[in-house]
């Protein structure tokens, strides 16, 4: 699970006939982590600035091009397909992919910790050790948390990180501060829900037997738990497109997984090797969770 973490979850690929293979040899491809979304292009420009640029020259003209252009990309840098992509989408009026799950990708590894704390839990027999684990591992992560985003200030930092990425898509300064002042508010409703689900977790492992099964059912959860919520941001992105793009497109759903097609590009959505890592240590705590319900059942009897 802690590999999986760093690892990338999932890439999303775009190509298209006027994105030749040597310039872009996987497309316009990024990487999905836990923390956030990753460049997934290797080889570095063949050209001076931006090929996407390029091509939006052609397609739009020079004058639009070459405002939007000097927004994302200077002259003589390397391959970033996340701005590369970026650039696609903001013609078509989609928001920028950092903007997504702004809640979700800070509160990431918190999350993780949490997770931890209950397979570390699990692993002990005796309800009193599960208790005092989840007692002194609850507390670490709560104190971590809590320390981490309120404390070093990294809330906040995030909220300016998501008005900058969110005002590379359109300049209106009050619409971003109400977007920001909600991210603050959901980041602190999603703090507090989390220590809650420890206090709730710590009560029903000391008052329900069965309870404590649960403790390697949830974290076995995980490649669910994000297959939900990238998809949910997918149908997001794509039904909340801003009229004011240079192309129009109807809302519709991007493919969660396999190949579609979105004007002249055709995209590509697979998980990577981080989710087969989900996968594996889903499976391990699936057989864990089925050995320990049959010790449980065997001392019932």
């Amino acid at each position: 699970m802690v590999a999986a973490y760093f690892s990338p979850i999932w890439w999303v690929s775009l190509t298209a006939p006027n994105y030749p293979k040597e310039a872009f040899p996987d497309g316009i491809r990024i990487h999905f982590h836990f923390n956030g979304v990753f460049n997934g292009c290797k080889a570095p420009a063949q050209t001076k600035g931006s090929h996407a640029s390029e091509i939006l020259q052609a397609d739009l003209g020079d004058d639009i091009a070459e405002k939007e252009g000097k927004k994302t990309v200077g002259a003589e840098v390397g391959l970033n397909c996340v701005h590369e992509m970026n650039t696609i989408n903001h013609y078509v009026g989609m928001y920028p992919i950092d903007t997504g799950a702004p809640v979700e990708v800070p509160m990431s590894k918190f999350f993780f910790g949490f997770f931890a704390v209950m397979m570390l839990a699990f692993m002990a027999v005796k309800r009193r050790t599960q208790l005092l684990i989840l007692g002194a591992g609850f507390a670490a992560v709560a104190v971590w948390m809590v320390v981490d985003q309120f404390v070093l200030g990294q809330l906040n930092q995030f909220a300016e990180h998501y008005y900058h990425e969110a005002s590379t898509f359109f300049n209106q300064p009050e619409v971003l501060e109400r977007w920001t002042a909600n991210l603050k508010l959901a980041t602190k409703v999603a703090t507090g829900g989390l220590i809650a689900a420890m206090l709730i977790v710590m009560l029903g492992v000391w008052k329900i037997r069965g309870f404590s099964l649960l403790l390697a059912l949830i974290p076995a959860m995980l490649p669910v738990f994000f297959v939900l919520d990238y998809a949910g941001w997918l149908w997001f992105f794509g039904h909340n497109m801003h009229p004011w793009g240079a192309f129009t497109v109807k809302p519709f759903m991007p493919t969660v997984f396999g190949e579609g097609k979105v004007a002249q590009f055709s995209t590509y959505s697979y998980p990577y090797y981080g989710y087969a890592l989900l996968v594996i240590q889903g499976a391990a705590l699936s057989v864990a969770l089925l050995i320990r319900r049959k010790m449980m059942r065997e001392e019932q009897g």
